[in-house]
């Protein structure tokens, strides 16, 4: 596989003063695999630590934070020499250990730099921070499932990626046949690097289906290790109830919909767990689309979504034979597919401000608006190649934005403001990195 987020590792190894690193992201999404493969393409030694299970080396953190006795035990551990400048020193799984994560505070003020890649939980880590979590200490890289464009090239399609990255549309247009299938299954089989590696080694879907099942398993245990024992349920609950959320028509969150009766204060202990930990992404509602967005952020109104679509196929038990019954697999959910989709793609993106707006009464409701430097951009998702979008209609005479965006089936077309982008070329448009509609909505 190759993952995006490697660059931004080649990025710290090759700055000056760097601080230890943390690779942030929930379980399973191939925190471990990227810091192997870091290590072993760009250093000459691999000094790895798992503390998972490990009470023993955690132990050597109790004492206290000298750094040449904590890189002497290392050694031990990992039978290897460290050298500052060749070796790349791997601490997985570092939540299971607070002092090992408090311990990244000095060796960022040590003389000598050691290169430090830590990886844990989002939902470990965050448990720690303002309990000896080395603020300001130690830089971040959040990593994702999957994108859809490193699906592709797993699964041996790099010339389609070259496509997208050129926005080459017209060559696209030409093997549309070739994104759609592709795209088909990403949205069955998912990001999750070990569902995509089964795929790829059995290319059977039944067995898709059954490690996302294991993953999601996973997860659930995770509530209990994790979770206060009276959010719990809650938790569970909540979690439980987000496939039902998002294929109702407006897919506004409702907390009535956890448990009947049930209201924000009930919920929202176990709410920001699962934020915490990545397993779901919530958006608010904007009620204009002014600069800053945030500062139009509507805290009572959100939707939710999970992480990875393929994972919100498996708790709808959605049937692989929509795969190839034409085009079903997007319309699944009143939508809820495509949209999730492109969510995730977003999510893929650094620092892009992800939103959506209704207006009162939420009679016209958009999918996504996004803040493009000091520009806004309404996107509207279609399932299929319906282009049919009043909502998208009603909001730009209502905004009259310079640029709108229109995510289908549909080939690429521009119709003065409006641009139509095939749902598999949303990602290699970069939107908030696009000069070009940066320009769009400066002229």
């Amino acid at each position: 596989m190759e993952r995006n987020a490697l660059n931004k590792l080649i990025e710290w190894k090759n700055t000056e003063d760097k601080n230890p690193l943390i690779i942030r992201g929930a379980r399973q999404v191939g925190k471990t695999w990227l810091m192997k493969e870091f290590g072993e393409k760009y250093y000459q030694k691999v000094a790895y630590v798992n503390f998972d299970n490990n009470e023993k080396f955690c132990k050597i953190f109790d004492e206290d934070y000298d750094i040449e006795r904590i890189i002497l035990a290392l050694e031990v551990e990992t039978r290897t020499k460290i050298n500052p400048n060749d070796t790349l020193i791997i601490l997985d799984e570092i939540q299971e250990c607070p002092r090992a994560l408090t311990s990244l505070k000095y060796f960022s003020e040590n003389i000598i730099q050691y290169n430090i890649v830590a990886a844990g939980s989002l939902l470990g880590v965050s448990c720690h921070e303002g309990t000896g979590f080395p603020v300001g200490k130690v830089d971040f890289v959040d990593l994702y499932p999957l994108s859809f464009t490193e699906f592709a090239i797993a699964m041996g399609e790099t010339q389609l990626v070259e496509l997208i990255e050129k926005k080459d549309f017209k060559m696209i247009s030409i093997f549309k046949n070739r994104f759609e299938n592709l795209l088909k299954q990403y949205c069955y089989i998912g990001g999750m690097p070990a569902v995509v590696m089964n795929f790829l080694k059995n290319k059977d879907f039944t067995k898709v289906r059954t490690k996302q099942k294991n993953i999601l398993a996973t997860y659930e245990k995770d509530f209990s290790k994790h979770v206060p024992a009276n959010t719990l349920a809650k938790t569970r609950l909540l979690w439980k109830s987000i496939p039902a959320q998002l294929a109702r028509e407006n897919k506004k969150f409702i907390y009535g919909a956890v448990k009947e009766g049930a209201r924000a204060k009930d919920i929202e202990n176990a709410m920001e767990w699962l934020c915490d930990c990545g397993l779901i992404y919530k958006v608010n509602r904007i009620s204009k689309p002014g600069l800053p967005l945030i500062a139009y952020e509507d805290f009572n109104a959100f939707k939710l979504f999970v992480l990875d679509v393929g994972l919100l196929g498996a708790m709808t038990n959605l049937q692989a034979n929509t795969i190839i019954d034409g085009n079903k697999i997007f319309e699944e959910f009143k939508g809820a597919i495509a949209e999730q989709y492109v969510l995730q793609q977003f999510k893929s993106m650094e620092e892009l401000p992800i939103f959506y707006w209704s207006n009162t009464g939420n009679i016209a409701e958009i999918d996504f608006v996004i803040q493009v430097g000091d520009s806004v951009v309404p996107i509207e998702v279609k399932a299929t190649t319906n282009l049919q979008a009043k909502s998208l209609k009603v909001y730009m005479e209502k905004f009259k934005p310079k640029m709108a965006i229109r995510t289908s089936l549909a080939d690429y077309k521009q119709t003065n403001n409006l641009y139509d982008i095939p749902l598999y070329g949303i990602e290699g448009i970069k939107i908030h990195n696009s000069e070009k509609i940066k320009n769009e909505n400066n002229n």
